[in-house]
């Protein structure tokens, strides 16, 4: 499976980035010019409010309304990240290397947040779910440095392995490197990426590090509360960062900047494919003409069509997400109906798991699939969902289908949803819902031909129009309203009729084909 990556640069300063898998669009991401709450950012924040009910406290980190952090996303480690605060807040020469003998013990999972944190207290915090809706950001205290490797975590001296990597030889050896590595007082967790990595590669990643450390704790020294100390690389490098293997063919990007930014994270971190990285020049727009701008209008929207005359239809509400599988036009195609219920279930499974990766839909998801009575038969299903699912990089759980043909997800939120309209506004009545009579149109049709020829001295006029309003002016033929104009202005216009206008749509075109714009 080739993938490939569509940066879509625009002038305003936001980014669009498109994920590519052999041409097929799974997901979108859209990163803001003013984006300053991203996940990974972390901020020097102020206690504002101590909740006892939530066991949480609301922080204060400059947005419009004060960000969250629960008891339970401290952090064991959280007392020595607070004493390390203290330390480089009062004493700037302060070593930035926290040393395990100063640790201050860990905190009781069980405990209440007033015994640990109090009001106008400064603490460090990271931002772990974007602000949505009426929100503020979701923070956690335990903090974590992601590269492209490895996971720095201070105050925690612990190394794991992901899950995903499954061979346990593999995983002892990975384990034994980073442990004969890291600094002290510093936990890590190896990505799956690491697979079959040498040690020079995991310990340049982690010195990359270890320098985001340095610099966190240099901001953090003459910081005042709401401030960011360390931000997050844009959302670009960090989808290169995560995503980059050797399956990518191409990384296209429309910006000379951003193309040369990406080309040398690419050179430090994977020199191979520093190849792939491709500058735009062309004058149709980069999604337009890599096929990207057709893909986003034919899956967003509430109806989605998949397998022929199969669909799907997406429903929001505040609770939850609902998917509808529908058969369509294949019901009854079949002379088994289990069997065909079956298959559209299958393909239905696959494109409900773009949808969600696509769209980023996330909290709890129910899908309606088509009813199965063989309990075999839905445990295909069921397989086939935790199948595709299985590359979706955001944590998820899915259980079976019911004997009602109800499956329900949930996935995790960390963003926004994605939420593009892709219905257009009528060009006939510009969305009011109501059109000019058809007289008003023929004045204006006239006025314009009179202003070019008048005006502009304009010859060889042609005129599209809708195929009715055509079979009006032509009809008649001596006694029309073309001949009306011809005797008129001394100038023959060809009208054109068009099936693909709407019915007050018209463009007249000068003697080359051009459209003039009056």
């Amino acid at each position: 499976m080739s993938s490939e990556l569509v940066i879509n640069c625009h002038p305003s300063g936001g980014i669009e980035i498109a994920l590519l898998h052999d041409k097929k669009l799974i997901e979108l991401h859209h990163e803001k010019a003013d984006n300053n709450f991203a996940v990974g950012d972390v901020y020097l924040g102020s206690v504002n409010k101590i909740m006892p009910g939530l066991n949480a406290a609301f922080i204060d980190v400059g947005h419009e309304r004060d960000a969250f952090l629960h008891y339970l996303d401290l952090g064991p480690q959280v007392k020595s990240l607070i004493k390390f605060t203290k330390m480089l807040l009062n004493d700037p020469n302060q070593k930035i290397w926290p040393i395990k003998d100063e640790n201050e013990p860990d905190i009781e999972k069980t405990g209440r947040i007033g015994n640990i944190l109090n009001r106008f207290q400064q603490v460090v915090v990271q931002v772990s779910k974007e602000p949505i809706s009426n929100k503020g950001p979701r923070l956690t205290s335990q903090l974590s440095l992601a590269g492209r490797f490895l996971v720095l975590m201070p105050f925690d001296d612990g190394v794991s392995v992901s899950k995903k990597i499954v061979k346990q030889e593999e995983r002892m050896r990975l384990k034994k490197l980073v442990q004969s590595i890291k600094p002290q007082n510093f936990g890590v967790i190896v990505r799956t990426v690491a697979e079959e990595q040498t040690v020079e590669d995991l310990h340049k990643d982690l010195l990359d590090l270890t320098r985001k450390w340095e610099y966190l704790c240099d901001n953090l020294k003459s910081a005042v509360p709401k401030q960011k100390i360390l931000g997050e690389s844009n959302r670009t490098l960090t989808l290169i960062r995560d995503l980059l293997n050797e399956d990518f063919s191409g990384i296209h990007v429309n910006d000379q900047f951003l193309q040369n930014e990406i080309k040398t994270y690419v050179k430090a971190k994977a020199p191979e494919l520093e190849k792939i990285v491709k500058l735009y020049n062309g004058k149709t727009p980069i999604f337009e003409q890599l096929g990207v701008d057709k893909q986003i209008k034919a899956a967003f929207g509430k109806e989605i069509n998949f397998l022929g005359g199969c669909y799907l239809i997406i429903e929001h509400t505040e609770a939850l997400h609902v998917i509808d599988v529908n058969s369509g036009s294949t019901a009854g195609k079949e002379i088994n109906q289990e069997e065909n219920a079956l298959r559209v279930n299958m393909e239905a499974a696959a494109e409900v798991a773009r949808q969600l990766r696509l769209r980023d839909m996330g909290g709890i998801i129910v899908v309606d699939f088509i009813d199965l009575k063989t309990p075999g038969n839905r445990r295909k299903v069921y397989e086939k969902l935790k199948d595709e699912m299985s590359s979706d990089r955001a944590k998820h759980k899915i259980l079976p289908m019911s004997p009602f043909g109800l499956m329900q997800i949930t996935r995790q939120r960390v963003r926004p949803q994605m939420n593009i309209i892709v219905s257009e506004k009528c060009p006939t009545c510009k969305g009011s819902g109501e059109i000019s009579s058809s007289v008003v149109l023929l004045d204006e049709i006239e006025n314009r031909l009179k202003y070019l020829i008048h005006n502009m001295n304009m010859k060889g006029l042609s005129l599209s129009v809708h195929p009715y309003i055509a079979a009006f002016l032509t009809k008649g033929f001596l006694k029309s309203k073309r001949f009306q104009w011809f005797f008129k202005y001394k100038r023959f216009v060809k009208i054109n009729p068009m099936n693909s206008f709407q019915y007050g749509e018209y463009k007249f075109f000068n003697s080359t084909g051009e459209d003039i714009n009056v």
